[in-house]
């Protein structure tokens, strides 16, 4: 696969970039946090057509990305690039998801869902909808 390949993402890679990105944006992905994101893969509608194993080019992506000085940059300009503004509230309520399934909010997680809301022009009413749904689905 080429280099240029690898960086055309498509909307579902996007959502996978994002729920990837926020479970390594404390720098400890956890367990909770990659079971989260393969049961959305594998149960949501949106991932219906989606091959499965680009899951690890994608992480793969998102991890080098993070390497770089302006990798979070170059994150969002891919992902605006590539998805639909229809699955901007998508994308968000799945990044709140898997920054809500271990229990608990770092400091770099919560950093990381304020720029996701910014770059994705959510209206801030919106968010915190998804952020309330997100914060009852995961209550202990």
């Amino acid at each position: 696969m080429t280099e240029d390949t690898s960086l055309t993402l498509s909307a579902q890679d996007c959502l996978v970039a994002l729920m990837i990105a926020v479970s390594a944006s404390d720098e400890d992905i956890r367990t909770t946090e990659l079971i989260k994101i393969q049961t959305a893969v594998n149960i949501l509608p949106i991932f219906s057509e989606y091959d499965t194993d680009r899951i690890s080019t994608v992480s793969q992506m998102v991890f080098d990305l993070f390497e770089q000085e302006e990798g979070l940059d170059a994150l969002f300009g891919l992902i605006k690039g590539a998805l639909p503004d229809r699955l901007n509230e998508t994308a968000y309520a799945l990044a709140c998801d898997v920054a809500a399934a271990d229990g608990k909010l770092e400091e770099a997680e919560l950093r990381l869902l304020e720029e996701i809301r910014y770059e994705l022009e959510l209206d801030r009413l919106h968010a915190a909808a998804i952020e309330r749904g997100a914060r009852a689905r995961h209550v202990t």
